[in-house]
C-alpha cells in the first residue's frame, strides 16, 4: 500500500524531527497545520486527496516566496533566507515545474483547441491548461502567457 501525500510528509517530519533538523520539522509542521485546516474548512472535516494535499503545499511554497521577496525589498536578509530555506523544503513535496517553452506549448495548444481569439474567453483557456499542468506551474505565469496569446 503506498502512503498519501500527506502521510508521506507526516513521516518525514518524525524523520526530520529525530535528526533535529530545525527548519525542515518546523516546515513541515506548518504544512501540517495548513492541510489541517483545509481538512476542516466548512461546515464538515473531509480527507483531501493527494490532488488537493499538492495545492495546499503550492500555496504554502508560494506565501515563502512572496515573503522572501518582501524581506529582500525591505533589506532584511536574514529573513529572506529563513524563507527560501522553508521554500526548498516545500519545493521537495511539488512536482517538478515546467519550463518556459513548454507552458507556452500547452497554452498554445490550448488556445488552438478551443478556437479562442479574444480576451473574454481567457477564462476558458485558464481552466484547460490549469487542468493539463496541474500544479506545475505558477498561476501568474499562465495567466501572463495566455494574455499575451489572446491579444496577438
Amino acid at each position: 500500500m503506498t502512503d498519501t501525500l500527506k502521510e508521506t510528509v507526516q513521516h518525514d517530519l518524525h524523520t526530520a524531527m529525530r535528526a533535529r533538523d530545525q527548519v525542515r520539522a518546523g516546515t513541515l509542521r506548518m504544512v501540517l497545520t495548513a492541510i489541517t485546516n483545509e481538512e476542516v474548512a466548512g461546515s464538515t472535516h473531509r480527507d483531501l486527496s493527494d490532488a488537493d494535499v499538492l495545492k495546499v503545499i503550492a500555496k504554502e511554497g508560494k506565501k515563502r516566496k512572496e515573503a522572501a521577496s518582501a524581506y529582500r525589498d525591505a533589506d532584511r536578509p536574514e529573513l529572506a533566507e529563513k524563507e527560501e530555506a522553508e521554500l526548498a523544503v516545500i519545493e521537495g513535496y511539488l512536482p517538478a515545474q515546467l519550463d518556459d517553452a513548454e507552458l507556452a506549448r500547452i497554452v498554445d495548444g490550448a488556445v488552438e483547441s478551443l478556437g479562442a481569439t479574444s480576451m473574454a474567453q481567457m477564462g476558458a483557456v485558464m481552466k484547460a491548461v490549469q487542468t493539463e499542468v496541474a500544479g506545475r506551474a505558477d498561476g501568474g505565469a499562465i495567466a501572463a502567457l495566455v494574455k499575451a496569446r489572446l491579444t496577438r
